[in-house]
């Protein structure tokens, strides 16, 4: 007995401070993005933002197909740019906290010497970028549902699948943020763009507002290889059944397999993330890029 409460005494000290460290790192970024104006303002913005985000899409769609709302393509791209969102707020929400605490607060060596786990904190620092980027969400399929008549039908909608795939989207996002935020750790100049710049090309090879048909040939298996090509699918079937099916990119994959590509894909890249940050951890210690600002 002794042997054992011994040898599982680390990983439950592990455990404990790793939740210990992503619960305060969640509460610490909820302060700090909402914290810039009153809640009136807060609230304002972020019912503004996502519907003028979507707007832009659907004057797109509307001079290209003459008002053609009634084809199924729409509710196809008006889904896949809203769960979008989630991309940039929980890829960027993860890796932003690097830049934020080591530019702009200049607190990041404190984390460093702080008892707390370095990836929890970083991942719950993604909390509320989770948590604005589903209100945008939220708004920007209401609107759609209210104003342009998005088909969805709450009663129709496969909601175990739903949540399903959204918890291991969100987890995969993270750690895909996980990822970026290693890299920024090594990186001085320039770092701040890094987690726009990702989340904008995966907004081409992803699937987002059209079929990866579209794509040349050559360049197509990039969209074949993302995790996220599956995530929206799944969300688009959940929410709208058979429409999302018709496109041709994934109609020949059931729901199941979708989703054992999806959680195969997110193991991989969720595993590439934590080899990576240690990787990336080590040599910012050694190089001293964990407390050098850019000054830009």
């Amino acid at each position: 007995m002794a042997v054992t409460q011994t040898a599982t005494a680390p990983a439950n000290t592990r455990w404990t401070e790793g939740w210990r460290s992503f619960r305060m790192a969640a509460w610490l970024g909820w302060q700090i993005e909402s914290n810039w104006a009153d809640p009136f303002l807060f609230f304002i913005y972020s019912v503004v933002k996502p519907l003028a985000s979507a707007s832009i899409l659907v004057v797109m769609y509307s001079i290209i197909t003459n008002a053609n709302f009634e084809n199924p393509l729409f509710p196809y791209i008006y889904l896949g740019n809203a769960f979008y969102i989630y991309v940039g707020a929980v890829m960027s929400g993860v890796s932003w906290a690097v830049i934020d605490d080591r530019e702009h607060y200049k607190t990041l060596k404190y984390m460093y010497v702080a008892p707390i786990r370095i990836p929890a904190y970083l991942l719950g620092r993604g909390v509320a970028r989770f948590l604005t980027g589903s209100l945008s969400v939220i708004i920007t399929i209401t609107a759609g549902v209210l104003f342009l008549k998005v088909p969805f039908n709450p009663l129709e909608a496969n909601w175990p699948l739903f949540f399903l795939a959204l918890f291991i989207g969100v987890v995969m996002l993270a750690m895909m943020g996980l990822l970026l935020g290693s890299i920024t750790l090594l990186l001085v100049h320039h770092s701040w763009g890094i987690a726009e710049a990702v989340a904008g090309a995966l907004y081409l090879f992803s699937g987002a507002i059209f079929p990866l048909e579209v794509l040349p040939n050559w360049i197509r298996p990039v969209g074949y290889i993302m995790p996220i090509t599956y995530w929206l699918e799944l969300l688009r079937r959940s929410l709208v059944g058979d429409i999302a099916q018709a496109f041709p990119t994934l109609a020949g994959f059931s729901n199941l397999q979708l989703l054992g590509i999806l959680v195969g894909l997110s193991l991989a890249f969720g595993t590439l993330a934590v080899f990576v940050f240690r990787y990336c951890d080590y040599h910012a210690r050694e190089r001293g890029t964990i407390d050098m600002v850019s000054n830009y």
